[in-house]
């Protein structure tokens, strides 16, 4: 945000300054009057107090009052001069026509409300050479002023972006206008709740700002009223022309109404010729004050007015015919503008303006189908909406509608369960469903096709993927339809490049990215993630950066919001893969809150949140991102992402010694099996190994490699190549060939660090160096090699990896290095192993585990952390962590 607030301080400050250089005893400054301008509520008398605090001497305030006599520095305080009685403005005349020395006078006024306008001080207003003058207009707040004070009221976690932006717009920047709202705002939501910009509508107008406005509408001669109300209901600036159209008003009844309004302040010029209130809020208040026979007139002469324009506001239309109660015309617009918003890329308007529609009492029944498909195709661009759901679940349910219709509604509510919500089992039966309804329909038969087609689901073996995907492009190919095949197409990259088939590349390269049509542009966009989402998986990093880059921006401009939220989701595990760790904690944190309430959407980042928590030693939260509410199903989740997350519960059961590592294990392989991408097993397959080989089961250890390894013959995929020789090095460290594990660990570290994944590549080089070491081989390299990964660890902020890693070094100290006789002495300071141990506390760590980990005594753990306490003087691990300091992201 600007530093607006630094800009408005240093102005005060320079006035503040100007009126004390007139009034400093020890200067021959000028007398200085300073003129505060400001409409109703923009903040003049707290500027003011604020001025008058800053400057010494003496203050006299009144509103107006007696102007001041004597010799002595004086400030002049006069608020609301506009409502001063003539004798008083005629005093302050007097005054200021032979202003006496060391006098700074302060007159704060309303412009819309002067007598005359211009003349602050009535006809007579002239200021003599002798005086120095000085205006200072207060105008409206701007959205991070709005955004400061919201924060202010609120508290800066409650106050979002979206909901500063509403503020300022129903207010229109009005300081004390946005203030009482937010009085308002913080006394109907719950302190534990996040304020929405829609709650804005539900509170009404703040009757400080209702009485102003119409009081002032109120002076307005009644036969001019009209223009007022026009100006209420049509709620935007408009040209005189328009206003006296609305209000039914010829000749000059319009132009000298519009004028009788303006000189009441009721509206205000707003600029290229057009007139209007200061606030959607202010013209809302009005607008309720008009009887309803009224209100209806001027609402259908409203619609009149805007259908004849180019283009036609079909939104605005359908606000103006529903108010008049014209419900066949209503509909027909709001048809219409829907349809003006999918072709702009605007599906979230069109979601919330169908939504409401249906919403709406009994729609007919032909209109409600025509509705309901265009609300379903465009949510499924869009994010989430339970309103949305419940509205096509109802419709899809009733036995009358035609199979037809049902089938593309049906398709699209799949696709909403399947992404939005994460209800993948219910959403793909719907499409399987959709399927059957649209027998001979090319165009929604390709959709359901293509949906069914993509491979992250476990309800489907990506032979069948395969199937299903030809089957949408030959359907696709005979419709003809260029959006369809646009999706189409960019779902068989997602088919073919999950899978590590060389043959996507090309077809990338062919998505219509400059198609003059949107939802082309939006399916580009869509297939770009999900190549990028794809090619993160195999571990083609910098091409899936270059995917990202243009598929999340082709997103924002063509309105796929979806899209670019997947997107970004994508960029977090890609961030985590490639060792970009600083920050990410949060930047995940942050993308789970946005994400709200679609679990599909956030997987990404929950995942992310468990693998980084692992890596310090933080158990309890490993498990609550991972497995927690709201995390992903391992059962029906995204299969790599199943994958990843047993793989980490695995190793997190293998560092407790649970035999539940082997279990796990199993299933997730089963997974993999059913599923046949063998690219996903590159986080599963070295854990899923070592836990059946130390639950003794060495044959299906040995199966489990065989089959990774001829699931990935043929197939592009870098990150589980490098996997498969860590998990052959587990194989043979596990079965005594060491010779060959240190061989398979050090072909697996070069192809981590060829590929720039820095944390993999310290794991697999620390099983190099210490099979190394167990076999007694010269340990001058291998424990040079621990000391490097310890570092690399310690740079990612991998505590637990780091404190594993130095203990290994420490059982493994070369031959002749001798540690110097007697214990060394620390003081106050935390020794190495203080440290070390302390670290592993604060993450939450137990003492069994904590010395399991660094191959200490449970004994020897309680004294390290008793000593930690001591001499950092807290009381807790708690707060230990506090004065050790956050981990670093």
């Amino acid at each position: 945000m600007p530093d607006t607030a630094g800009a408005v301080a240093e102005a005060e400050a320079v006035l503040a300054g100007r009126l004390a250089s007139a009034l400093d005893t020890r200067t021959t400054g000028r007398p200085v009057l300073l003129l505060v301008e400001g409409a109703a509520g923009t903040g003049k008398s707290r500027l003011v107090d604020r001025l008058g605090k800053a400057v010494a001497g003496s203050v006299r305030r009144t509103v107006p009052g007696e102007p001041p006599t004597g010799d002595g520095p004086v400030l002049l305080v006069v608020e609301d001069v506009h409502r001063a009685p003539a004798a008083d403005t005629a005093r302050l005349r007097a005054l200021l026509a032979d202003p006496p020395a060391r006098l700074a006078c302060v007159l704060s006024y309303r412009p819309e409300e002067l007598a005359e306008p211009g003349l602050v001080l009535g006809p007579g207003t002239e200021f003599p050479a002798a005086l120095t003058v000085v205006r200072h207009v207060l105008g409206p707040l701007g959205v991070p002023d709005v955004h400061r004070m919201a924060a202010d009221a609120l508290g800066a976690d409650r106050c979002t972006a979206g909901l500063a932006a509403a503020l300022h717009h129903a207010c229109g920047g009005v300081a004390q206008t946005v203030a009482d709202l937010l009085d308002l705002l913080a006394a109907s939501c719950p302190v534990t709740g996040r304020p929405h910009p829609g709650d804005l509508d539900r509170l009404g107008v703040p009757p400080r700002l209702a009485a102003l406005t119409l009081r002032r509408a109120a002076t307005v001669p009644e036969e001019h009223r009209r223009i007022v109300f026009a100006a209420a209901v049509l709620d935007e600036p408009a040209t005189s022309r328009d206003l006296a159209a609305v209000a039914g008003l010829s000749g000059r009844a319009g132009p000298d109404g519009l004028s009788a309004a303006l000189r009441a302040a009721v509206l205000e010029e707003r600029g290229d010729g057009r007139y209007g209130f200061g606030s959607p809020l202010a013209a809302a208040a009005v607008r309720r004050s008009v009887t309803g026979p009224v209100r209806e007139v001027l609402h259908r002469r409203a619609a009149r007015l805007l259908a004849g324009r180019q283009p036609v506001p079909w939104e605005r239309v359908a606000g103006h015919r529903r108010a008049c109660g014209d419900e066949r015309g209503w509909l027909r617009a709001v048809e219409r503008a829907a349809r003006q918003f999918e072709d702009a890329g605007e599906q979230q308007r069109a979601v919330g303006l169908l939504e409401s529609a249906l919403a709406t009492g009994p729609v007919p029944e032909r209109a409600r189908s025509r509705l309901a498909m265009l609300l379903a195709r465009s949510a499924v661009v869009g994010l989430r909406s339970d309103e949305t759901l419940k509205v096509l679940r109802h419709i899809v349910a009733d036995p009358g509608l035609p199979p037809a219709v049902r089938g593309e509604i049906r398709l699209d509510l799949g696709l909403l369960l399947c992404n939005q919500t994460g209800e993948v089992t219910e959403g793909r039966d719907e499409l399987a469903r959709a399927v059957d309804d649209l027998a001979g329909r090319p165009v929604p038969l390709a959709r359901a096709l293509s949906a069914l087609a993509m491979p992250y689901g476990p309800d489907a073996s990506f032979a069948e993927n395969v199937l299903w995907i030809e089957q949408a492009v030959s359907f696709a190919e005979e419709s003809g339809d260029p959006v369809v095949q646009a999706a189409v197409a960019a779902n068989r990259v997602s088919v073919l490049l999950n899978s590590g088939d060389p043959a996507a590349w090309p077809l990338i390269e062919r998505l219509p990215r400059d198609s003059d049509l949107v939802g082309c542009r939006q399916q580009t966009a869509r297939g770009l993630c999900n190549a990028a989402d794809a090619v993160v998986w195999l571990g083609r990093y910098e091409k899936a950066r270059a995917l990202l880059a243009e598929g999340v921006a082709l997103a924002a401009r063509s309105g796929a919001a979806y899209a670019e939220q997947t997107g970004r989701g994508c960029a977090l595990v890609l961030d985590w893969a490639t060792g970009q760790w600083s920050g990410l904690a949060d930047r995940c944190r942050a993308f789970v809150a946005e994400a709200g309430d679609m679990p599909y959407l956030a997987s990404d980042a929950r995942m992310v949140l468990g693998l980084l928590c692992l890596a310090r030693g933080e158990w309890a939260d490993t498990l609550h991102h991972l497995t927690g509410p709201g995390a992903a199903d391992l059962d029906t989740g995204p299969v790599p992402i199943s994958a990843t997350v047993s793989g980490a519960l695995i190793r997190l059961a293998l560092a407790h010694d649970d035999v539940g590592a082997a279990a796990e294990a199993a299933a997730a392989w089963r997974r993999l099996r059913a599923k046949e991408i063998w690219a996903w097993a590159a986080e599963l397959a070295p854990w899923a190994v070592e836990a059946a080989l130390r639950a003794g089961d060495a044959l299906e250890a040995g199966a489990m490699a065989e089959e990774f390894a001829a699931g990935l013959a043929g197939h592009d995929a870098p990150s589980a190549d490098a996997a498969l020789e860590w998990t052959r090095g587990v194989l043979a460290e596990h079965t005594g060939k060491r010779t060959e594990a240190v061989a398979c660990y050090e072909r697996s570290a070069a192809a981590y660090r060829s590929l720039a994944r820095p944390y993999h590549a310290a794991l697999t080089a620390a099983s190099a160096a210490r099979c190394a070491l167990a076999q007694g081989e010269d340990g001058g390299s291998a424990v040079a090699a621990l000391t490097d990964c310890a570092a690399a660890f310690d740079a990612l902020g991998a505590t637990w990896d780091a404190a594993r890693t130095r203990a290994d070094l420490r059982l493994h100290r070369p031959t002749g290095e001798r540690r110097p006789p007697g214990r060394p002495r620390y003081g106050d300071v935390l020794s190495p192993r203080e440290a070390e141990v302390a670290e592993l506390a604060a993450a939450g760590m137990s003492n069994r585990e904590i010395a399991a980990t660094l191959h200490l005594s449970p004994r020897t753990v309680e004294q390290h952390i008793a000593r930690a306490l001591q001499k950092t003087g807290v009381h807790s691990r708690q707060q230990l962590a506090r004065v050790l300091g956050p981990a670093p992201d």
